[in-house]
C-alpha cells in the first residue's frame, strides 16, 4: 500500500474526491498526510474528519521558497510518502523540489492541457479563457509535476462539453463533477499500482 500525501491550499474538493475513493477506486494507496500552506484551508478539516494526519507549512514563517520546500521535503520524507498529489495547491514548486520526487508528484488541472494552462492559469481564469475562446470541449488533465507549471507528462485526461449559457462558475463546477473528481482518483490509483 503506497503512502499518499495531498498538498492543499483551499476548500479541498479534490481531496474529498480522493478520500471518498479510498477502498473503491483507490485501492493501491492510502492518504496518510494532508499538508496545507494555508492554516485556514477547509481541506484540513476534511482530512481531520477522515482521521488523516495534517500539517501546515507557511512560506512566510519559513522565510524563503527554499526553506519552505526544505520543510515540506522533511515532512514528506519523514512520513515515508510514496506519492504526492497537488490538489488545489497554490504554490509553484521549483526544480529542487520536483526533481527530488521524479514521477511521484501528480497535479490535476481544469483543462485539456496544452490548452489554458501554465503560469497564471488556475481557478476561474481557466474557464473564463475557455469560454472567451469559444471552445466546445474542455475538461481536466492529471499530469506529473516538473519545474514547468502544467508542463509534466500527461497521465490522463477527460473531456467535458461546454454548453450554451455557461458561465465560468457553471463550467468550473461541471468540470469538477464530470472530470476532476473522477479522473484524479483513477490516475492516483494507476500511479500507485505501477510503482
Amino acid at each position: 500500500m503506497k503512502r499518499i500525501a495531498v498538498l492543499v491550499s483551499g476548500g479541498g474538493t479534490n481531496l474529498q474526491a480522493l478520500i471518498d475513493a479510498q477502498g473503491t477506486v483507490l485501492t493501491s494507496g492510502k492518504i496518510t498526510l494532508v499538508v496545507s500552506n494555508n492554516a485556514n484551508a477547509y481541506a484540513l478539516q476534511r482530512a481531520k474528519n477522515a482521521g488523516i494526519d495534517t500539517a501546515v507549512v507557511l512560506k512566510k514563517e519559513c522565510g524563503s521558497q527554499e526553506a519552505f520546500e526544505k520543510k515540506l521535503m522533511e515532512l514528506l520524507d519523514e512520513g515515508g510518502i510514496d506519492v504526492i498529489v497537488l490538489a488545489g495547491f497554490m504554490t509553484i514548486l521549483t526544480e529542487r523540489f520536483t526533481s527530488h520526487y521524479p514521477k511521484r508528484i501528480l497535479n490535476v488541472h481544469p483543462s485539456l492541457i496544452p490548452s489554458f494552462c501554465g503560469e497564471g492559469f488556475y481557478g476561474l481564469r481557466v474557464h473564463e479563457e475557455a469560454l472567451r475562446c469559444g471552445v466546445k470541449v474542455t475538461g481536466a488533465t492529471v499530469h506529473f509535476v516538473n519545474e514547468i507549471p502544467d508542463g509534466g507528462e500527461i497521465i490522463a485526461q477527460k473531456a467535458v462539453c461546454v454548453e450554451d449559457g455557461d458561465t465560468p462558475e457553471i463550467l468550473q463546477r461541471r468540470v469538477m463533477e464530470q472530470a476532476e473528481w473522477i479522473l484524479l482518483p483513477q490516475a492516483v490509483e494507476k500511479v500507485c499500482k505501477e510503482m
